[in-house]
């Protein structure tokens, strides 16, 4: 029996596909994610402000993609890998370095959320279209809920397009047993006027005249209406109150929005790419735990500054870089059946350089490794020969596939000039 993973609400500073990787299957109710858009800039924040000395590139190349979980990716989602693979040819390798950097945590992401969990993705026209094949790949296009339109205002000198005033934030569940939280708006002024009586209980109405000649009453909802998919709040200014200068920050309101509606009081609501932590604020404020990843260090001080200053409900947290360890698989020690077990599923093969030995010529690896968060279950477990396993020590996959790659070429080389 597995023990079940608790969390205090936890910052995590470290890659956050490590820290998902870790993390038990069904303990997340809600995740937002304000990922990178590949939008080829880098974004620093001004000096001076709160999250001055922050920057990120938003620019891509395959060495931020692991490869370890390439395998995973390919095995389990073909066609999605022939996906990202056609739009390499169309968009270049920039898109597709991208797509596999954010389809490996999306992977991770769709596991680790409940059954009842919601999933909200924000992007910019950039790559929506693109993210959106995505999570129909992995979520299945069954699960695609809504495109929301986040609209805002603000003056820009641009004549060559259509100003650009609105993001998307694309909504998909995990099953049909999703929370979904009605969501009501204020009605507009036309309609308050319509109804323009009220009872002895101050309750709103309108007077209806039917063709049979009698008077009805319409009463106005007193919640307000149903909030449509177009929501429109402003931009997060450097001189506003909730501004920490950190670049892309997005504001309070659209996060308790979202959060109201896709969780309830005392739910996990997770941030793999927190930044200044507006979606902790938010859920620490709203009565939620949550868990916020983001690989910068300046993080932990923003996040504290903003529980003190914004939110006024500061409590202790976690803020760590050790990646979290998962308890909801069996743990097995290597032994000579699971060696026999991979051996046959890996066609008697080094899973690196392919090459095909003896059993005894084989070791026992862990694919992640234990350094970035590996655990000793049998799906991170293979079979390398002596050579390969020397080569990667505790590194990943990726290097060794690259000493590989480099001592190909070298031979090549001295086969080609007859060295």
């Amino acid at each position: 029996m597995t023990r079940r993973q608790t969390f205090q609400n936890t910052l995590y500073t470290n890659d956050n596909l490590y820290v998902l990787s870790g993390m038990n299957s069904g303990l997340v109710d809600l995740i937002y994610l304000d990922p990178p858009f590949n939008s080829k800039r880098m974004y620093s924040a001004p000096i001076g402000s709160k999250a001055a000395g922050v920057s990120f590139k938003d620019m891509w190349t395959w060495k931020d993609v692991e490869e370890y979980c390439l395998d995973t990716l390919a095995t389990k989602f073909p066609e999605l890998t022939k996906y990202i693979a056609t739009v390499g040819g169309i968009h270049g390798k920039a898109m597709m370095a991208y797509l596999t950097y954010m389809a490996q945590r999306i992977i991770e992401m769709h596991r680790i959320l409940k059954d009842t969990g919601s999933l909200y993705l924000h992007c910019d026209p950039t790559a929506s279209h693109y993210l959106k094949s995505l999570l129909d790949g992995i979520f299945g296009k069954n699960n695609f809920r809504n495109e929301i339109i986040w609209y805002y205002t603000g003056g820009t000198d641009t004549k060559r397009t259509w100003q650009k005033k609105h993001d998307i934030i694309l909504f998909y569940t995990k099953t049909d047993g999703y929370l979904l939280n009605p969501c009501y708006i204020p009605f507009n002024i036309s309609t308050i006027r319509r109804f323009n009586k009220t009872d002895a209980d101050g309750r709103r109405y309108k007077i209806n005249k039917l063709k049979d000649g009698r008077i009805t009453r319409t009463y106005m909802k007193e919640d307000g209406k149903l909030a449509p998919d177009y929501w429109g709040f402003p931009i997060v200014n450097i001189t506003s109150k909730e501004g920490t200068g950190y670049p892309t920050q997005k504001p309070l309101a659209l996060l308790k929005r979202i959060i109201l509606a896709s969780s309830n009081a005392g739910d996990i609501v997770m941030d793999p790419f927190c930044g200044c932590a507006t979606t902790c604020v938010a859920a620490q404020q709203l009565g939620r735990k949550w868990i916020g990843i983001d690989i910068e260090q300046k993080a932990v001080g923003i996040l504290v500054e903003r529980l003190s200053d914004d939110a006024g409900l500061f409590k202790d947290f976690v803020a760590t870089d050790i990646i979290p360890k998962r308890n909801d698989v069996k743990e097995v020690l290597p032994s000579e059946p699971v060696k026999q077990r991979l051996y046959r599923e890996q066609n008697r093969k080094c899973n690196a350089c392919g090459v095909e030995f003896e059993i005894r010529n084989l070791v026992i690896d862990h694919i992640q490794p234990k350094s970035k968060g590996g655990g000793d279950y049998y799906e991170n477990y293979q079979l390398l020969c002596g050579s390969c396993n020397s080569i990667k020590g505790d590194r990943t996959m990726e290097y060794v596939r690259m000493k590989l790659a480099a001592a190909e070429a070298l031979m090549k080389n001295k086969i080609i000039f007859g060295e």
